[in-house]
């Protein structure tokens, strides 16, 4: 496990394209330069020892330098300590509607977006839970397993888009299905699932699953993401707008929130469904939910003792810096022989 301290510092990379830039601007007008003076045979006579691979070089090293001094900056930390901490909490697990009708713009940017949003903002709010990530459409695909990693909910809930599955459709109890997976039965932890989706299902099954799933002690809350009017599923190229999905009558294809099968879902599983339009109003009802349920003492696995490790990729740049200085331009023997560049002909 690693931490990267002060991230800011990545920005220093952007030196190392200014610096190849500036060489080869520097070489352009060199070259420009000496054709005015004398022809290339006549060049060749003068400094016979020129050499275009340790010019070269002499950048490469220069860009490794900086890198390293960069990285040194940023100081990533390697985790040496892991221990098992005792913690309260509950187990939540969020399924993510990932179908194409998400990419409908009713709710900006996207129905998709939006919802990533939410779950960002509720995971921001949590203390000690757990929570655990899946993704659907008309199958169900395990995103991430229940962890107190956080940084890594994040990070898999920004990658979900709506061509991870290549099975289209909403299938809402494919996802139910799939999340009483999730929970381990040992520990007997407190089990939310929270739906957000736009409502559309295509399976009809979802609320007798969600009946079995409340059998089995899961309280499923539903977030409805989209507007009752709808909208139609646009079809981009590199965030172009091509065209909107269209039925084969060639009609536009509307896309309507479907609330009422969200509100049955929660019905029948001790949950309430929320309207996700409004993102304060989302989090602040989910957080006080959860607030309110009995928390269950589980064991997590974290690292307590992080390193720095900035001394090795400073040490680095100190010696690339060194190299570079006394990395000259000139031919040496050894490389007259390599002919590197076919500089000798």
């Amino acid at each position: 496990m690693f931490q990267l301290e002060e991230k800011i510092w990545f920005w220093a990379l952007l030196v190392i394209p200014v610096i190849v830039v500036f060489y080869l601007l520097l070489q352009f007008w060199k070259k420009q330069t000496q054709k005015k003076f004398a022809n290339q045979e006549l060049l060749k006579r003068l400094s016979p020892n020129q050499s275009l691979f340790k010019s070269i070089l002499k950048v490469i090293v220069l860009s490794l330098a900086f890198a390293s001094l960069a990285i040194a900056l940023v100081n990533p930390k390697v985790g040496t300590k892991l221990e098992t901490v005792k913690r309260e909490g509950v187990d939540i697990v969020f399924a993510l509607d990932v179908s194409k009708s998400m990419l409908a713009e009713d709710v900006k940017p996207s129905r998709l977006d939006k919802s990533k949003q939410l779950i960002g903002q509720i995971i921001n709010n949590l203390g000690s839970d757990r929570v655990g990530i899946i993704a659907y459409a008309a199958k169900a695909f395990p995103q991430l397993p229940i962890t107190t990693d956080y940084g890594a909910a994040r990070m898999f809930l920004q990658s979900m888009n709506t061509d991870m599955l290549s099975s289209q459709g909403t299938a809402i109890d494919e996802a139910i299905n799939l999340a009483k997976t999730y929970y381990d039965d040992d520990e007997q932890t407190n089990r939310v699932l929270v739906i957000i989706s736009d409502g559309e299902d295509h399976s009809e099954s979802a609320v007798r699953v969600a009946e079995e799933a409340s059998a089995e002690g899961i309280k499923i809350f539903t977030i409805g993401v989209g507007e009752v009017n709808g909208g139609p599923i646009p079809i981009k190229r590199n965030g172009v707008l091509l065209n909107y999905k269209k039925d084969k009558q060639g009609e536009t294809v509307i896309t309507r929130l479907n609330e009422e099968t969200l509100k049955a879902i929660a019905n029948e599983a001790n949950g309430v469904y929320i309207n996700g339009k409004t993102t304060d109003k989302v989090v602040k009802e989910i957080t006080s939910i959860l607030n309110k349920m009995d928390k269950t003492e589980f064991e997590a696995k974290q690292f307590a003792d992080f390193k720095d490790q900035f001394q090795w990729f400073l040490g680095l740049a100190i010696l690339l810096f060194f190299i570079d200085i006394f990395l000259l331009e000139r031919k040496t023997s050894w490389l007259k022989k390599l002919n590197l560049f076919n500089e000798n002909l």
